[in-house]
C-alpha cells in the first residue's frame, strides 16, 4: 500500500502525516507513506486545499485532518 500525504509541511499538514503514521502502525499494515511538499505535484493531483491524503493513487480525503481513527476506516 502507498499512502501519500499532500501539503507544503503547514501543521495541519504534518497532522495528518502523523495520524496517518500512527494509523499505519496501529493497524500494523504494509504501507509505504511519502510526503508530498512540491506545490506542482501537488497540483497534478488536482488538489487545491491541504492536506490531502492519497492512498494507492485515489484521493480519499482533502482540506483536512482526519483522525487516526478516521484514517483506519479509510484504510480498511
Amino acid at each position: 500500500m502507498e499512502i501519500k500525504i499532500l501539503g507544503t509541511g503547514c501543521p495541519s499538514c504534518k497532522a495528518l502525516e502523523e495520524a496517518a503514521r500512527r494509523a499505519v502502525m496501529e493497524m500494523n499494515l504494509d504501507a509505504q507513506i511519502i510526503k508530498v511538499e512540491d506545490m506542482a505535484e501537488i497540483l497534478n493531483y488536482g488538489i487545491m486545499t491541504t492536506p490531502a491524503l492519497v492512498v494507492d493513487g485515489k484521493i480519499v480525503l482533502k482540506g483536512r485532518v482526519a483522525s487516526v481513527e478516521e484514517i483506519k476506516k479509510i484504510l480498511k
